[in-house]
Formats: C-alpha cells, structure tokens, sequence
C-alpha cells in the first residue's frame, strides 16, 4: 500500500471495527519506535470507542513525554488487504492536530511488514 510522506513523517491509514461499526481512519504515522499502535480517541468518537471503567489505564513514556491511554479490544482493524482480528489497541487524546496515531511495532512484526523506502509503500512478506 502507497505511504505519503510529509512533514518528515510516513503516512498511512488504517480500518477499525467495533461493535459492528467500522471506520477508515487517516493520518496514522508509522513509527517503529512505538511499541504499541496508538490511536486518537478524538478519531474513533463517532463509532463509540470511548474509555470505562472496565478498560485497562497505561502511561507511557517517550520523547514526547507522558502520554496516558486506555486499551480496549477492538474487533478488527484493516492495513491494505491484512486484517487482524480482536486486537488490543491503546486510545488517547493527541496533542498533535494532523495525526490520528501512531502505527507501532505490535502490528508491523505481527504482519511481517516491509517499509519500502525508495517507493514510499508498506509491504509484507509473503
């Protein structure tokens, strides 16, 4: 799948499903210094991903400082033609207004990504 690149960062998007509603989701930048795949709960609002109390509460560090999430199972999220079923994902407020989440190292190994540089596209091995 194509990647845009802007702002010194690699672009994609993803597809989550939850109780039944799906949602394309752009703005998803690949970050391989992520362990975990973030998503903004701003994002995911209208298809009722929201933060109870039967959720799981992390805080996380890194360069951009203290960040704090809850993780809740989604049904499924869609990368180009990989789809990954009940799938824990953490969901937070993001502070930065042109991106939706962070695509971290959970899903890239788990689906044996390739990150094509030279053509700008996320691949996988096959």
């Amino acid at each position: 799948m194509k990647l845009a690149y802007r702002d010194g960062l690699l672009f994609t998007e993803i597809t989550i499903e939850f109780n039944g509603r799906s949602k394309q989701i752009e703005n998803i930048v690949i970050d391989t210094g992520a362990s975990h795949t973030l998503i903004s709960q701003e994002a995911v609002d209208d298809i009722n991903i929201k933060a109870t109390k039967e959720d799981h509460f992390i805080t996380s560090f890194g360069i951009g400082g203290e960040e704090h999430a809850f993780i809740k199972t989604v049904e499924s999220i869609t990368l180009g033609d990989y789809l990954i079923e009940n799938v824990e994902l953490d969901f937070t407020s993001f502070k930065f207004h042109n991106i939706n989440g962070l695509l971290g190292l959970d899903i890239l190994l788990e689906g044996k990504f390739i990150i094509d540089l030279f053509n700008l596209e996320l691949e996988r091995l096959q």
